[in-house]
């Protein structure tokens, strides 16, 4: 169970600090990818500008998205795009507006926060993007699709799990993946005191679904993953038991980050 730091009156950021042996705070801070760290979504980023062929011009709207995507990528192996041409693209997707500024926060309070990743769009674009932006060390954990090059020199993607959530594309239910890291790292022994969720998206709101009351969700301004938090807390008050927070820009995050490590947890 995560709990908040014991003793009496005493502020959660001098637990550990002049106490020999005792731990830090600990917080889990998770981001998606996608229109959250990025500005963009980089499965159209790699397409702008490219010609495609009718049947692969919209998403599905039936069958598997990550499928589609597998069949975008072969075809753009197959006009010669290659792992320096997709490099390339990952890397100069803009931030989104104060994620900069947020990874500078992250960077200097990295003694109390542990970040992952969760991302239903590829390793591969991911990593690139981390490393040109040089934030990659700030993620522990990254999930997302696998992606690699084959001797063709094709991208390929693959899905990341199975699962049976039925509100999830059929490839990856973000919910699982989190729930299974906590899990984890409490067999490890490391407990959080909150969970901090930043995320856009309608597959953002499943796992958004299983913080608790002392946990916030960063839901992005007017994107899917805020309506359908603001749904659920009309049709079903006190449903959605984490705190909510939208933002247009990500320095939002990092001033109400700054604001609660001032204060007691």
């Amino acid at each position: 169970m995560r709990r908040c730091c014991e003793g009496v009156g005493l502020p959660c950021l001098f637990k550990g600090v002049g106490m020999a042996g005792a731990r830090p705070p600990r917080f889990l801070l998770v981001f998606d990818f996608d229109e959250t760290i990025v500005d963009e979504n980089s499965d159209d980023s790699v397409v702008r500008g490219r010609a495609l062929p009718e049947q692969l011009r919209q998403s599905p709207r039936e069958g598997s998205y990550n499928e589609h995507m597998q069949r975008v990528l072969a075809f753009l192996g197959e006009q010669g795009v290659r792992a320096g041409d997709f490099r390339a693209v990952y890397e100069n997707i803009p931030l989104s507006p104060g994620m900069a500024e947020l990874f500078q926060f992250l960077s200097k309070h990295h003694e109390l926060f542990e970040v992952i990743l969760i991302s239903d769009a590829n390793m591969f674009g991911i990593e690139a993007k981390l490393r040109a932006a040089g934030v990659r060390s700030l993620f522990r954990k990254i999930f997302s699709n696998p992606a690699s090059f084959d001797r063709r020199g094709f991208l390929t993607l693959g899905p990341y799990h199975s699962h049976k959530c039925l509100q999830c594309p059929a490839n990856m239910c973000k919910r699982k993946i989190l729930t299974e890291y906590l899990a984890e790292r409490a067999q490890e022994e490391v407990e959080f005191q909150r969970v901090f969720y930043v995320g856009d998206g309608a597959n953002d709101f499943c796992p958004s679904g299983t913080l608790t009351a002392a946990d916030v969700a960063f839901p992005r301004k007017g994107y899917p993953m805020h309506r359908m938090i603001q749904e659920i807390q009309e049709k079903q008050p006190g449903a959605f038991q984490a705190a909510v927070v939208p933002w247009e820009s990500a320095t939002e995050v990092a001033r109400y980050l700054q604001e609660l490590l001032k204060r007691k947890c």
